[in-house]
Formats: C-alpha cells, structure tokens, sequence
C-alpha cells in the first residue's frame, strides 16, 4: 500500500471515529501517523527537485514579502497592477497566469514586494496544478492575501479548501508557535511536564504525549508545556518543520453578490470585502485605501526617521523595521543602517513628538511602541 492510500485510510477511519474523551486517545495517534505520512510524502515527492523550478525563483527585494493565493480567475493579476502598477496578464478564462509575477508596492515610505502567483487547485499540496511550486513561494513570503471571489465562496467552500491544503504541507495561518519547550537528549528517557493543565489532551495527556513521541521514534526526550495545548499543537511541536504565516483574506468583486452576503462575509475573521474593478478598498498604486493598511497592520512594519547630530530628522527616507523578519529593537534598526553602526552602538535616543520625550535605549529594547510614529 502506497502512502497516499495510507494516508487515505487514516482520514477515512478519523472520519468515522466519534470525537469525546473515551476516543481522544486513538485520535490523537491516528492525527501523529496522519502528519507523518504527509512529512512523508513531501519528502518523497521533493526528493528528485534539484532546485527552483523555472519562473519561481525570484529574489527577494524590499521591506516585505506578500504572497497572493487564490483559485483561478478570482482577480489576482488585476490586483497586482492595482496595487503595484505591475502588468500582468489578466483575461477572462483560467489559467491566465502560469508563473510568478512580482511587482513592488510603495506604502508609507515601504517597499513591499508582491508575487502574484498561478491559482491553485484542490490537491496542490500533493503537486496538482503545479501546487508545490505555488506552496513554496508562499513559505517563503513574510505574509499571505488570499484572494477569494465573493459570488463563488459561498457554494465552492474555497477559503476551506486553501487553508487545507496549506495544513497538510505544515503552513499554519494566524497562528503563534505553541509555548511548548521540546528537546532531543541522547539519554535519559522521556520527561514530560507543564505548568498549566492541559485539558485538550483527554484524561491523561502525558500517556497521549508518550504515544505520539514513541510514533516518531523519540526515546529520550525533555518536554515542558507552558499552555493549553492541543494534540494538532503537540504534533507541529515533535515535527519542527511547521512555518506561521499571518494572511489576510480579500473577498473580491462583491458588486456581484446581495449587501447580506457582503456584511457576512466582512465578519468573517482576518477577513476585508472589496472590488478592484469598483475602486472599492482598494484604489491605486499611490492611494491609502483598507487593504494597503491591513497589509501593512499584518506584515508588522514599523517606520524609523533617523537624524544626526545637531541636525534636522530625515522625515523623507524612513528606515522600515518588520517584526516578522528581524524585528524591530533598535538592534534591528542597527543592522538595517550598517553592521559597523550595530558593533560600535551605545546608546539611541528616541524623540516621541506627541509626548516631547527624550527616550534613552539600549540595543536589545523594542521600538514597537512607537508604531507609526515619526521620530
């Protein structure tokens, strides 16, 4: 039996196990060989790649990263030049687009780089519709917009299908890592604690925790929960390889459905409602609309104005910390300037103009408090 087919059984036999605590056990070992056949599969399938495929290596330019995910035909090229003034190929049948397409957007003295990427399809983790070309570049952007059709979601379920599939190869959207500490010893054996208790894990979680560990061959091991977790948690914590995206939703061409369906549909979470052909939250290149300040909200950027001594501030040429990259202590901004500024740093004095304070900083503290204010 092949690993698909595996794979296959094991969704089938979750499917008809009932869900309460006398089952929580079984399901939970049924969720680790489930994760790890999929580990599985992706390797086997990655195996023979020797390198980029052809029209998705692009390299990485400016402050952010900002992958856009979608089905065919959902109006992600026109985004791409509303957003960017990029061209790309738009029409009316699918398909339009068949490698990525980068193009650069200018926001509050930003610059952020965004790929429009082929749409993709159900089964893309497994490689249909050249879905691991699609996948890969979206692992390695800063943030996803996943672009839906608003006249389409509501039969097509394609919010679903997407973030599924983005699961099963170990893309976790608008989530955190879990406050888990998880170690490989040589000897030892296996210590498991917390300091909460852990509810989501059935009657005894530290027999469920040694199960799945005994799964993935660990035999000596130290484990401290420091949250609540669940047994998908435990899971990513043993398998390492998962990677936490933000993503925003944009539910485009909504001048095609009822006002009812548009109010749903913006209460959706981490979700906005717009149409690019309408104007509507999203303008041009060069405007402030919603989805340029949701972007920008997601992607954690924070803008610096510098100055010298005895001089005016620089309020023209921001230095632009994102917190998902390096983060935004004035270490960060050190190393954005040059490495010789971070080696020979002492102290930072920061101008709040809304308080008139002087801040005295160290290298290790944040400037995120001062998000979006000029200094």
């Amino acid at each position: 039996m092949g690993v698909l087919e595996k794979i296959k059984e094991i969704e089938a036999e979750m499917e008809r196990t009932q869900k309460n605590k006398a089952t929580n056990y079984h399901l939970g070992t049924l969720k680790a060989k489930l994760a790890k056949l999929r580990n599985d599969l992706l390797i086997e399938q990655g195996g023979s790649g020797g390198g980029p495929s052809e029209g998705f290596d692009v390299a990485r330019l400016g402050d952010a990263r900002v992958a856009l995910m979608g089905f065919p035909s959902v109006g992600k090229s026109t985004l791409l030049g509303a957003l960017t003034e990029t061209e790309s190929e738009a029409a009316a049948y699918e398909f339009t687009t068949l490698t990525c397409v980068p193009g650069t957007m200018h926001y509050k003295g930003s610059r952020v780089q965004i790929l429009d990427l082929p749409g993709i399809i159900e089964g893309a983790a497994h490689g249909k519709g050249r879905g691991r070309e699609v996948i890969a570049c979206a692992r390695n952007a800063d943030a996803i917009l996943m672009v839906l059709d608003a006249g389409k979601e509501g039969l097509n379920r394609h919010r679903e299908i997407l973030e599924k599939e983005l699961e099963t190869v170990g893309i976790r959207l608008n989530k955190r890592p879990p406050d888990v500490v998880f170690r490989k010893k040589t000897s030892g054996g296996i210590r498991f604690s917390s300091t909460v208790k852990l509810t989501k894990l059935g009657p005894d979680p530290e027999k469920l925790a040694m199960q799945i560990l005994r799964e993935y061959r660990v035999a000596n091991a130290e484990f401290l929960a420091r949250e609540d977790i669940t047994v998908d948690e435990l899971v990513d914590v043993i398998v390492g390889n998962r990677t936490y995206k933000p993503c925003l939703y944009l539910y485009n061409k909504i001048d095609t459905v009822t006002i009812e369906e548009v109010d749903e549909l913006a209460r959706m979470p981490h979700s906005i409602v717009g149409s690019v052909n309408q104007n509507f939250n999203i303008g041009g290149p060069l405007d402030d609309d919603l989805l340029k300040s949701k972007l920008w909200q997601y992607l954690g950027l924070t803008r610096v104005y510098t100055k010298r001594k005895g001089q005016a501030p620089d309020l023209e040429e921001p230095v632009v910390l994102s917190k998902i990259r390096k983060g935004t202590t004035v270490k960060s901004l050190c190393f954005n300037v040059s490495t010789q500024m971070a080696r020979d740093f002492n102290y930072a004095l920061v101008w709040v103009s809304s308080f008139k304070i002087i801040y005295v900083f160290a290298l290790s503290c944040t400037l995120f408090r001062f998000y979006g204010t000029r200094y």
